[in-house]
């Protein structure tokens, strides 16, 4: 019976969600408060629906009701609990209802909001977070109820993809899914701006902690889902250019566009039509991810094999809100003042350039994973773009973008001086170059373009720490006045400078894999092998093991640094057998910010065993700066300009009286 509640509080949700989108937006239409005033409690009521049906579909996946057919697809008995509860999104059906939660959480969260955004831009924008549910609660009910019964009920389920039975699994999906589904917010007060006809510094403001919330889970859940690909897969690699990975990276670029346009028309009221464009193609990127991971479409390590007939119901969603979307924008963008004007070689200068690096970078990425199926659609030839194709075009966009980025955080608005930008920016320079040239002193004869990323990476971060310094500190000032300016600069400004760091981070990581190491070697027990950076790695057993659901052959090394020993390595060949599907748990040691990582591979016919040995110099920096840069999010967030509440006049306030003539 429980069972059928959830299934009837989603379709109680979609009959709200109806009222949530026809409702406001006939309020806001006709200036009537009640009406707009309605959005906000049912908001609140489809979430509390939504998250009542989320919670029937735990509760069967912890207490193994295989009654429930995606229960029984997705789920064993003697599976550990915390994979059955994440197990819930480890499938097609399960994950679109987490999606619709998120979705229905972050309308919620505006019908809160009461104070932060005007009311009618808040009715607006909950009607159309409102149609947005709609449409994936009639794509769930329609065509992927997760609540279906199987009768009679099987005594046992078919077990979770092994693949996925890992902690990966409880943190990488819901960051992702609310970076993806946190732009549908965006998207909503752009829908409600263009309904409007408005948009001005009041709309920036109220759009920019969205925008920076979504960015910001998004960061984390690409980076999860990186470090989870580079530790489970056994590949030894953290990115791999894959269609999915791709999907997801799509909408992190263009909000990152999207951040930096946000800030121009807060500050300047500029860029409003492109600002509302990026809006829409953020989120249209996202549904577009959606679409390719469940149209069967792509054959991926990511990708649910699903039936195409959700694809194409996914693909009517797309290409309604899609192209009704930018349809409105072309009927009214031309409508919206543009704001005002500013010299090319300013802040705002800058910040343009900014987004055309990132969009041209989107578009490269773009086509590279979209080509392969549109020649496959028209043509039937199957090819494939990999790493040497986005390495050529992407690289080559993403560094110049990264010389400009600390010119952009010193220039001023409207006219900046790039002759003393420059001369501010030089102590940077000349360090981050003296680095480069000390590093290929140490490296000579090896990867050139290593010591390079390495020293572009030092420069964004002494950059993004040259604003702090130059905007509290001065030649006479003492360290203690200027700790005491730096701590009163506004949070926005410190969030800058942590997620411009946080990049310089990244890129640093990125740039040392250059002088990373694989072995491949046959070893028998005793023997002991190179792993470089000056490690040995010693086979000291391989003895089996059995775990909950699976049993394994785990090879456990011991590892020696300049003959010392400093630590051990397990590695191991896993079997499931209700799946009867095999996989490699790689071995991670970590020294600092670099790894040593082992992967087992088959015995061979003399007896030996095949191993993969890696050695990884500051690997660790890649998702390091991740974090960096999310934390930097997270401090502009807190920005008091974001907790100040919307302008509302007050009823009882007298007539402003003119202000008098100043002497």
């Amino acid at each position: 019976m429980l069972i059928e509640a959830g299934h009837f509080a989603l379709a109680l949700a979609l009959g709200l969600s109806l009222v949530q989108f026809a409702v406001p937006l006939w309020g806001a239409r006709t200036n009537d408060p009640v009406l707009m005033s309605v959005g906000g409690p049912v908001s609140v009521a489809v979430f509390l629906l939504v998250a009542f049906s989320f919670g029937v579909l735990t509760h069967a996946y912890m207490v193994s009701d295989f009654s429930v057919l995606n229960v029984y697809a997705n789920s064993h008995s003697a599976k550990p609990m915390i994979y059955k509860i994440t197990g819930v999104w480890g499938n097609h059906e399960g994950s679109m209802l987490l999606w619709i939660l998120i979705l229905a959480l972050f309308g919620a969260m505006v019908g809160v909001a009461r104070n932060s955004v005007p009311p009618k831009l808040r009715a607006n924008t909950i009607a159309v977070q409102g149609a947005v549910t709609i449409a994936f609660l009639l794509f769930l009910l329609m065509t992927s109820n997760p609540f279906e019964r199987l009768t009679p009920a099987p005594f046992e389920g078919q077990d979770l993809n092994p693949v996925l039975q890992d902690l990966g699994l409880a943190i990488h999906p819901p960051l992702l899914y609310i970076g993806y589904v946190g732009f549908s917010i965006t998207f909503a007060f752009a829908m409600a701006a263009l309904i409007e006809g408005k948009i001005d510094a009041v709309w920036a403001r109220a759009v920019r902690p969205w925008t920076l919330a979504a960015w910001l889970f998004l960061t984390l859940g690409i980076s999860m889902g990186s470090y989870w690909a580079y530790y489970e897969l056994g590949w030894g690699g953290w990115w791999f250019w894959d269609p999915v990975e791709n999907a997801s990276l799509l909408p992190w670029i263009l909000g990152t566009a999207l951040i930096h346009s946000t800030v121009v028309m807060e500050k300047r009221e500029a860029l409003k039509v492109w600002t509302i464009l990026l809006a829409i193609l953020t989120f249209s990127l996202s549904l577009m991810g959606t679409f390719l991971v469940r149209s069967g479409v792509l054959t991926s390590v990511h990708a649910f094999a699903v039936d195409p007939d959700r694809g194409l119901f996914i693909l009517v969603i797309l290409v309604f809100f899609i192209g009704g979307s930018l349809a409105l924008f072309a009927w009214r963008a031309p409508l919206l003042r543009q704001g005002g004007v500013f010299a090319p070689v300013s802040r705002e200068g800058a910040l343009v350039m900014n987004n055309l690096f990132l969009a041209t970078a989107c578009a490269t990425v773009l086509i590279g994973t979209l080509y392969p199926l549109a020649l496959e659609a028209v043509t039937g030839a199957k090819i494939s773009v990999g790493a040497p194709f986005f390495n050529a075009t992407f690289i080559p966009l993403m560094i110049p973008l990264l010389i400009l980025v600390p010119f952009g955080q010193v220039l001023a608005w409207k006219r900046g001086d790039l002759a003393g930008v420059a001369q501010r920016l030089a102590a940077a320079a000349l360090i981050a170059a003296f680095v480069t040239v000390l590093i290929y002193g140490f490296t000579y004869g090896g990867p050139v373009a290593a010591p390079l990323g390495v020293g572009l990476g030092v420069y964004l971060i002494l950059g993004a720490f040259n604003e702090v310094v130059t905007r509290s500190w001065s030649p006479g000032v003492s360290l203690s006045v200027a700790a005491r300016k730096a701590r009163g600069l506004p949070r926005s400004t410190w969030g800058t400078v942590m997620a411009h760091a946080g990049v310089g981070l990244t890129v640093i990581g990125i740039a040392a894999t250059a002088w990373s190491t694989e072995r491949i070697v046959s070893m028998r027990l005793g023997d002991v092998a190179d792993v470089g950076g000056g490690y040995e790695a010693r086979l000291d057993s391989v003895a089996p093991r059995t775990g909950p659901n699976y049993i394994e052959d785990v090879a456990r090394m011991t590892l020696f640094s300049g003959g010392r020993e400093v630590g051990f390595v397990e590695s191991a060949k896993r079997f499931y057998p209700v799946r009867a599907m095999p996989t490699t748990e790689a071995g991670i040691r970590t020294f600092g910010l670099s790894q040593v990582y082992v992967s087992v591979g088959e015995e061979q016919p003399d007896g030996s065993l095949g191993m993969r040995l890696y050695y990884k110099p500051l690997i660790l920096l890649i998702w390091l700066g991740t974090v960096v840069m999310a934390i930097g999010a997270g401090i502009s967030m807190t920005d008091r300009r974001f907790r100040v509440g919307a302008p509302v006049r007050s009823r009882n306030a007298p007539p402003t009286a003119a202000p008098a003539p100043a002497e």
